[in-house]
């Protein structure tokens, strides 16, 4: 009787396939919701702002077209040649130019000097000094409104440039100083040292050492400080009462009239106005990051 022996199983040469992991999987799951949220954070920030330039080429019945559409067979400069032409809208941008710049030049030089001395030396009350200083951010500017009303008209300074002017900065000085006092306290006390060796005061030491190396911070501080004197609705609408002294958001909304709305000129003043906040922010965008970014750790 013939033995036989048992089959062995055959053992497979081809490769085993591997399932992904389940934490790859979660991984790619993870970075196609972040995607899709980020694009849909574009898309809702971005929608308003494309409507409304081209909102600006169209006519006011073009806007109001059903279906809309965001992009028109036909575009027109209508709008802009009417604000381009009117010396009343032309004078809402010197106005803005005006104020927003001098706010910015003088909250720089105001903070930077009452940073550094909160920075490099100690004197008595400095620390109720700085509670103050918080304490007015804290404070809603809506609640001055009335107060500073009767201070302008009391100085003399309703409807005027400086009237407006240090309005702005009693609002911009204390977020400037704030800012530039944690920048110069990210730069080594040596260098004001340095200086002081050599024979020179601590106003040498502030200005041909410390603020040619703190321009990030400075530029930082100057577009924020900008941009709220640029964009500012409340006070430049009670604080002024002429045409030739008000500002271009008061300008924009003195196109809507009480029977009619001119659309496409609100469009295109909007657009107009968000240009000098926009080209600041471009070409100082990488001090602007850097500045906020060193002036908010302390060393």
């Amino acid at each position: 009787m013939a033995l036989t022996t048992p089959a062995r199983p055959r053992v497979s040469t081809a490769p085993e396939r591997r399932r992904p992991s389940s934490t790859a999987a979660r991984r790619r799951l993870a970075k196609t919701a972040v995607m899709v949220g980020l694009i849909l954070g574009a898309v809702f920030a971005a929608g308003p702002v494309l409507w409304m330039l081209s909102s600006s080429f169209k006519s006011n019945t073009q806007i109001f077209e059903l279906p809309p559409r965001l992009i028109t067979d036909t575009f027109s400069f209508d709008a802009y040649v009417s604000i381009f032409t009117n010396p009343e809208t032309v004078r809402f941008f010197i106005n803005s130019y005006v104020v927003a710049g001098a706010v910015t030049v003088l909250t720089l030089l105001v903070a930077i000097q009452a940073a550094y001395a909160f920075s490099r030396f100690e004197f008595r009350g400095k620390r109720i000094v700085n509670v103050i200083i918080v304490s007015v951010q804290a404070v809603p500017p809506i609640t001055l409104l009335i107060p500073y009303f009767g201070l302008m008209v009391g100085l003399g300074l309703y409807n005027t440039y400086p009237g407006l002017i240090f309005t702005y900065m009693v609002f911009t000085l204390p977020y400037a100083i704030i800012m530039m006092t944690g920048y110069f306290n990210t730069l080594p006390k040596e260098l004001d040292e340095a200086v002081r060796v050599d024979g020179a005061g601590s106003f040498t030491a502030l200005w041909r050492v410390l603020v040619p190396i703190s321009i990030p911070g400075i530029v930082s501080v100057g577009i924020y400080t900008f941009m709220i004197a640029w964009n500012e609705f409340l006070f430049a609408l009670t604080l002024t009462r002429t045409i030739d002294m008000r500002t271009v958001p008061i300008g924009i909304q003195l196109l809507m009239g009480q029977h009619s709305y001119e659309w496409n000129q609100i469009m295109a003043m909007s657009i107009l106005g968000s240009i000098p906040v926009l080209v600041l922010f471009l070409f100082f965008q990488r001090f602007f990051i850097s500045g906020l970014t060193a002036g908010s750790v302390k060393s």
